[in-house]
């Protein structure tokens, strides 16, 4: 069972029309719906307003695979916590960053950069070409796919080089961009996915649904290895 926390800020969909219209109880329950009827998934869900912003406890020490969408609100989250989350990656989380938690603190504290980009939000058409048909990420992906209307992210992406690029973006304005980006940090590993802008009904669309539920699988953690900096005194070998 793998079990995967879907952490939303909650906060666009309660104060702006289009993204209420479409989400109306958030984007964290379209994401969790994702996961449905799968049984080799466990699903929770948690949003900034809760108390520890839902991520208190037990929950990250519960959790393989955290899949984070934020937008606006990225300084709410305590420092503390995002310190947590990049410690669990590199313990063995997996770690799915969409779309705007590029800025996110704990997406940043991996990536060790300032992950800015150039943006527009004009609702342009956007292909997204599959660099990886052999990665457990693009399973049942064609060459493309198209949305027809997404907010552009475009070059240059201030993020370390990825070890595997899976998706590139195409979009009707000119503009090309990492969309897809798989990196290994410590024991876990992270994957950024570009999109799903709040304003446009991308979570609803089947082959993104698709990629999600690939990268939970692929993200999920596969051990758990606590930070240790053990001194070793007997060695195996007898040392003369």
């Amino acid at each position: 069972m793998i079990r995967v926390t879907i952490w939303n800020e909650f906060r666009d969909e309660k104060v702006e029309a289009e993204a209420a219209e479409l989400y109306p109880d958030g984007m964290h329950p379209v994401l969790a719906s994702i996961f449905a009827g799968d049984e080799r998934f466990s699903v929770r869900t948690a949003t900034l307003d809760e108390p520890e912003a839902g991520l208190g406890g037990s929950v990250l020490d519960e959790t393989d695979v955290l899949l984070w969408w934020g937008h606006k609100h990225h300084d709410e989250v305590p420092d503390e916590l995002a310190r947590r989350v990049q410690s669990r990656v590199l313990e063995g989380m997996g770690l799915i960053a969409l779309h705007s938690a590029h800025f996110s603190k704990p997406f940043k504290l991996l990536m060790g950069t300032h992950c800015s980009l150039r943006w527009r939000r004009i609702g342009e058409r956007e292909r997204v070409w599959n660099l990886a048909p052999s990665h457990p990420i693009t399973a049942g992906i064609g060459d493309y796919f198209e949305l027809d209307a997404s907010e552009m992210y475009g070059e240059r992406f201030d993020i370390p080089e990825p070890d595997q690029t899976i998706f590139i973006s195409w979009f009707a304005g000119g503009e090309v961009f990492r969309s897809g980006c798989a990196w290994q940090r410590g024991n876990g590993r992270v994957f950024y996915f570009s999109p799903g802008d709040q304003a446009y009904p991308i979570y609803y669309d089947e082959t993104v649904r698709r990629v999600i539920l690939n990268a939970s699988e692929w993200c999920a953690a596969r051990v758990r290895i606590p930070f240790a900096v053990p001194n070793i005194k007997d060695p195996i070998e007898p040392v003369t």
